[in-house]
């Protein structure tokens, strides 16, 4: 009990791990090879045991995590779509994207309506390095050109 505290340090967790350890223990008990340690043996399924659900919370509170910036995000892009200055931006945006040379500004919307990398490449029949390069560049142009929008 008390290794199982010094991994949770939490009475009620430590309990649960010892419980999940037995079990484990008591349902993989043909894997123990007779001439090693017991004890042994059960701190390592403890351990692994500790180690695996943690790694199972990181992974769902990331996902959580996650999740609440993407909704946090698409509420602020919903009530930013209709003011005044967010209409004329989106439009002087629309207009530099359409000055944009033909090579770069195709691969580039493209990418903007939700194609992929690959999708993209197979539509134009260009290298996949290629549309990338073209996409950078065509970002990278209209950072320069609307450099009082950013930020």
């Amino acid at each position: 009990m008390s290794y199982a505290y010094s991994l949770t340090a939490n009475r009620d967790d430590a309990e649960d791990l010892v419980q999940e350890t037995l079990l484990k223990a008591l349902k993989y008990s043909d894997k123990f090879i007779y001439e090693s340690s017991l004890k042994a043996w059960t701190y390592t399924i403890m351990k692994n045991t500790f180690i695996n659900d943690y790694r199972r919370m990181l992974r769902q509170n990331s996902i959580c995590n996650q999740k609440e910036q993407e909704s946090f995000l698409n509420y602020i892009h919903a009530s930013d779509s209709d003011k005044p200055d967010s209409v004329y931006a989106s439009k002087e945006l629309e207009k530099t994207i359409r000055k944009l040379d033909s090579k770069v500004k195709l691969p580039f919307k493209m990418h903007q309506e939700g194609f992929k990398y690959n999708e993209i490449a197979k539509t134009l029949d260009i290298n996949l390095g290629t549309v990338k390069s073209r996409i950078f560049f065509a970002r990278k142009k209209l950072m320069e050109q609307l450099t009082e929008y950013v930020n």
